[in-house]
């Protein structure tokens, strides 16, 4: 078996698709799902895969993609915006939390600096579980949503300071003690370390060197990618930055998923920020469920079996200690009864984080390798239980609460009616989006050219990179809040197949389009599309006005049988609709109104005629302002 990659592959698969559906369909969620699955095919169940350190390897490469993408998430402005809730929940909860475990630790006779230091690992909340809670239950922007991601980006940082605290206090410690007394329980010889002052000073300077590089190197190498329009070699950079941000990190003794994030953060205010998130979604989602099945794989229940009572103790403890901080400060910042209770289980669990807290605890002599499986063990456990207290609050707390917690309340910062998303910023999309921002709408551009996206930053107006076509992208630009979506990118099968798509998936916005010509309008038309511009028309019309005037027309007629063809024309498209399936009726009904234009537009000239001579004289200032405009324009 693990000499065959292909079978252990098969067998994860094969897992994953037994358990984690009945996970979804029982109501658990597919986290537990995934953990169930490990659990089954590890050591400690068939036994199908044993060596568990190569997976282990690999799905930890779930862990810091997730970060990465969070990273990109997190934008200066939206920090400051949440400025109080950062300093208000978020740094409080790591402070009480740890202070709070540390200190029943210490009680049961710990040494304090190895108390400390178990403290703050378990202080943290796992991202990945968290996260993937929140956006299957869709609150992201509910209260709930934002206070969550408020206190995990706290805790993603304050690993930076408690990582490089551990030498410090393992430093200070003596020689390592048993937290559980059995007797396999070995300790580790102390380590004589001196006060490390070196990994702090070289976290700065790598998070420095980052922030020069995201500047000058990385968005560079974005924008040149970007230009040869080659959407594999772009997936293969967006991968190549997280790698690349996780070695930085790494090379100096720190976590790959902190290396990550802070590269995630270092490229959040870019305009391509979208498309990696985009490129990078669907491994992350892979490998988050094989980190999951690694947890539950590393599940060690012979070390369980040695002291059961003890592990439950420190267990509930834990779960306890997190929930009653977590529900403070939700009653503080005056979270909805429910909000609270579901704020306090999403977070309740330890961290993947602490696996490299403790584990570099073992390496700078505080913590022993048996209290080192043990707190793993913990570890795992803890985030077991946290399906299973989802679970137990959407069918025993939430109802009697008359909550609703899957049902997000509308983002404060959209302007219900305001917003236009204009796909394609080619010469004909310019004019539209300069004439409709003129009157203030909000307008959000999508364009494949990295040119055309760097000259409109410039102007500050919002702009996403990618394909127009891309629903995953279209989302992200928020476009089921849009008021109007205009398709103006060039060619005209790729507009019918963007009209599609919209038409099935906002059939509530409003969708206007450029049309290449009249059979292209007739397909527009069948989509349900009638706001529509055939993208030649209107300067070929005015272009004809112009060359009669030349030849002799004085411009007010010129400009008055222009106006006439034009509406005939328009009509004539809109009738000849009926008949597009017809070829014979149709053809016969073009070329009738084509002998018939001469008559109809003498018929319509004398017709204007008349009512301008029938209008009283003051209502002919403004006719003929109009037509000292129309030549003051030419």
């Amino acid at each position: 078996m693990e000499g065959n990659l292909l079978l252990v592959i098969f067998v994860l698969l094969a897992a994953t698709v037994a358990l984690v559906p009945l996970a979804k369909w029982t109501g658990t969620g597919t986290i537990l799902g995934y953990l169930a699955a490990g659990i089954l095919i590890g050591p400690y169940g068939l036994k199908l895969i044993s060596d568990t350190d190569i997976i282990s390897n690999v799905a930890e490469f779930g862990v810091v993609m997730m970060l990465f993408l969070i990273g990109l998430e997190v934008q200066p402005s939206e920090l400051w915006r949440l400025r109080n809730k950062v300093l208000g929940m978020g740094i409080p909860q790591v402070i009480l939390t740890a202070a709070l475990i540390a200190g029943l630790f210490r009680l049961s006779g710990t040494d304090w600096p190895i108390a400390a230091t178990i403290g703050l690992a378990l202080s943290l909340s796992s991202t990945a579980i968290a996260m993937q809670s929140i956006a299957q239950r869709e609150i992201t922007k509910t209260d709930t949503g934002r206070a969550s991601l408020v206190v995990l980006l706290v805790q993603d940082m304050a690993v930076i300071p408690i990582l490089a605290a551990i030498p410090i206090l393992a430093a200070l410690s003596g020689a390592p003690s048993a937290i559980i007394r059995t007797d396999l329980a070995g300790a580790m010889d102390a380590i004589d370390n001196p006060l490390d002052w070196v990994t702090p000073l070289l976290t700065i300077v790598a998070f420095a060197g980052a922030l020069l590089g995201a500047r000058f190197i990385v968005r560079p190498l974005i924008y040149f990618v970007a230009r040869a329009h080659v959407r594999e070699v772009f997936t293969a950079l967006a991968l190549a930055l997280v790698i690349g941000a996780s070695l930085l990190t790494q090379s100096i003794g720190l976590s790959p998923a902190l290396g990550a994030f802070l590269g995630g953060v270092l490229l959040a205010d870019s305009e391509y920020r979208h498309e990696l998130q985009i490129n990078l979604e669907p491994f992350k989602g892979l490998l988050l469920g094989l980190f999951f099945i690694s947890v539950g794989m590393s599940i060690t229940f012979s070390v369980f079996l040695d002291a059961p009572g003890t592990i439950i103790a420190i267990l509930l403890g834990l779960i306890g200690i997190k929930i009653v901080v977590l529900f403070g400060l939700g009653t503080i910042f005056r979270l909805h009864a429910a909000d609270r209770i579901l704020f306090a289980i999403l977070l309740s669990q330890a961290s993947e984080f602490a696996f490299v807290v403790l584990q570099s605890g073992v390496v700078a002599g505080g913590i022993g390798q048996h209290d080192y499986e043990v707190l793993s063990l913990i570890v795992a456990l803890s985030m077991a239980t946290t399906p299973l207290l989802l679970f137990a609050f959407d069918r025993f707390i939430a109802p009697r609460l008359h909550a609703a917690p899957s049902n997000p309340h509308p983002d404060e910062s959209f302007e219900a009616g305001q917003k236009v998303i204009v796909l394609g910023y080619g010469r004909f999309g310019q004019i539209v989006t300069r004439l409709l921002k003129s009157q203030g709408f909000e307008m959000t551009l999508i364009d494949d050219d990295p040119a055309q996206i760097a000259l409109m930053k410039r102007f500050g107006v919002k702009v996403f990179y990618g394909d127009g076509s891309r629903l995953d992208l279209l989302d992200a630009a928020d476009a089921a809040h849009a008021q109007m979506i205009i398709v103006a990118v060039p060619g005209g099968e790729r507009i019918l197949n963007i009209v599609g798509m919209l038409r099935r998936h906002y059939p509530h916005v409003k969708v206007a389009a450029r049309a290449i010509d009249r059979a292209h309008a007739h397909k527009l038309m069948d989509l349900g599309v009638h706001l529509f511009e055939r993208e030649t028309f209107r300067s070929a019309i005015q272009l004809a006005t112009d060359a009669l005037v030349e030849l002799g027309y004085e411009r007010g007629h010129a400009e008055r049988l222009a106006q006439s063809f034009a509406e005939h024309d328009l009509r004539m498209l809109r009738d000849s609709y009926a008949l597009r399936d017809d070829e014979d009726a149709y053809i016969g009904f073009v070329r009738q109104s084509v002998e018939m234009l001469g008559d109809v537009l003498e018929a319509d000239m004398a017709r204007r005629e008349g009512e301008e001579e029938d209008a009283p004289e003051a209502e002919s200032a403004p006719d003929d302002i109009d037509k000292a405009s129309s030549a003051g324009s030419r």
